[in-house]
């Protein structure tokens, strides 16, 4: 019997259109025999929309996406005993509100905050239905560069040592912040929000007036800053992991190129693609990394260690920093825990065809919920029956 799979898509995120494309790329790629492709769209306004329609890029090329909201049916995702099931959400006339499907699985093809971060995972975990990808924790951990470099560092995988400070901060200590990252770097120096994706809100300053500039940038994104030194001689390498925490192998590795002084969002995602629908797989890249067997496997150990560290499942990337005025040092980057594209492109250099990819994605999502189902949550029993309304010992001279 076919499985059911609603994968969700868009979200209230600066990713939304890169989300859009992932989910459009996945959604053709789907084993059509095995499954039966339920998308749900999630505007930027937060509503839930569902349609065959929503799976054909050429629908979402519109000039205002707000367009779609009177072109497909606003749904809900509810329990409903044991069943979780998509439902129209507004009745027409008398009647039961309709209910389009059930849910086996859930594959959120998301990116970025409210969405990547955990949240989106959250709310799947609330309503008990098995999902594919990274959990609440992994999600929020990886998601947030500065706790993502502090489990790294203390699992002892390399990082760039780095500083974190807050929009507010930036208001009201803006000369003794300066100072102090001038103290502790030097230039040139990145400046990044410490919890968005794709190269968004990203910079690099060379100076007092571009670093300022950067960090006025990157506060109209997050709350919250982060600055490290910029690699002189800098090489990016990537490389994606797929697995669970208690099995999990590394992909080929690949060299982005980038135009500008960083890898930017329009080198992930708009240069070389004039019809705007390639998403990642318009980068252009080495594949396979130009690099040597040894910085190659140092590469996918990293990567597998990494992976672990944050108790990941389903497939990541991970992006990694080389120093080559510094001996080819090997940093990690940060960790994309639902990339762009799925990485697909990578899987299919190690020998995965993607259709190939999803399926096992798939069935580690099946898989953890089957697992987690053999875990104790609750007990039978019932201390409301026998506890006083301010515990158990009561609280002398109160009334309820």
């Amino acid at each position: 019997m076919k499985k059911n799979v609603a994968v969700f898509f868009g979200g209230q995120s600066v990713e939304h259109e890169v989300s859009v494309i992932s989910a459009v790329q996945a959604m053709r790629y789907m084993d059509k025999d095995k499954y039966n492709i339920v998308p749900v769209y999630i505007t930027k306004g937060g509503e839930l929309l569902s349609g065959d329609g929503l799976t054909d890029i050429d629908t979402y090329r519109v000039k205002d996406l707000k367009q779609l909201e009177s072109a497909f049916t606003k749904v809900t995702v509810e329990r409903k005993g044991e069943r979780v099931v998509i439902t129209e959400r507004d009745k027409k006339g008398f009647g039961k509100r309709r209910e389009i499907s059930d849910i086996d699985i859930a594959f959120p093809i998301v990116h970025g905050t409210n969405c990547e971060d955990g949240t989106l995972q959250g709310w799947l975990e609330l309503l008990g239905l098995p999902y594919v990808g990274c959990d609440v924790v992994s999600s929020a951990v990886g998601m947030d560069k500065s706790l993502f470099k502090n489990v790294l560092d203390a699992a002892g995988i390399p990082v760039l040592s780095h500083t974190v400070f807050y929009a507010k901060d930036w208001a009201v200590e803006r000369d003794s912040l300066v100072a102090d990252l001038e103290s502790k770097f030097g230039y040139p120096m990145i400046v990044k929000p410490a919890n968005l994706g794709s190269s968004v809100g990203i910079s690099k300053a060379d100076n007092r007036d571009q670093l300022i500039d950067a960090i006025d940038n990157a506060c109209a994104f997050s709350q919250k800053l982060l600055v490290e030194r910029a690699v002189v001689g800098l090489r990016e390498i990537n490389c994606s992991v797929l697995g669970d925490v208690n099995e999990c192998r590394a992909s080929e590795c690949e060299e982005p190129l980038m135009t500008d002084k960083i890898l930017s969002y329009k080198d992930k995602y708009v240069a070389g693609d004039k019809g705007g629908s390639k998403g990642m797989t318009s980068l252009k890249r080495k594949l396979p990394a130009e690099i040597s067997e040894q910085m190659k496997a140092e590469i996918q150990d990293y990567s597998c260690r990494t992976f672990k560290a944050l108790g990941c499942c389903g497939v990541v990337r991970i992006d990694f920093l080389i120093d080559t005025q510094n001996d080819d040092k090997v940093y990690v980057n940060e960790i994309n825990t639902i990339p762009g594209s799925l990485s697909f492109y990578l899987w299919e250099a190690t020998g995965k065809s993607y259709p190939q990819l999803l399926d096992e994605m798939i069935d580690l999502g099946f898989k953890r919920y089957r697992a987690k189902s053999n875990l104790t949550f609750t007990y039978d029993t019932n201390i409301l029956t026998s506890a006083s309304p301010f515990g158990a010992k009561g609280a002398k001279g109160s009334k309820f």
